[in-house]
């Protein structure tokens, strides 16, 4: 597994634009998708609670997974940001060469 998609939620649109740059410009992701109005429903502090997200999408690369969360949390505002990797089984080898690319 070279390539992963990363899942991160933030509190509104503007703080995952922040969160995107701030991977982009440090080459830790290739891509970042941005989904909003996103309604999430957990526990925290015992309780369930709700609110309205955004979704990051990232595409990068495993070997970069341990900077971008430390990179994610330098700039979160939560104090415990979702940050999940998934694996890509496959891909189009024309996309993947461009992660690739992207992040050198």
């Amino acid at each position: 597994m070279k390539y992963i998609v990363i899942y991160v939620t933030v509190s509104n649109r503007a703080e995952g634009e922040k969160i995107a740059r701030t991977l982009l410009q440090e080459r830790l992701a290739a891509c970042v998708n941005i989904v909003d109005n996103v309604q999430s429903f957990f526990w925290w502090k015992g309780a369930i609670d709700s609110g309205s997200e955004s979704l990051l999408i990232i595409k990068t690369k495993k070997a970069t997974f341990k900077a971008l969360v430390k990179k994610v949390k330098d700039v979160h505002s939560y104090d415990v940001p979702e940050i999940i990797a998934l694996p890509v089984v496959d891909g189009s080898g024309d996309y993947l060469k461009w992660i690739d690319d992207s992040l050198q």
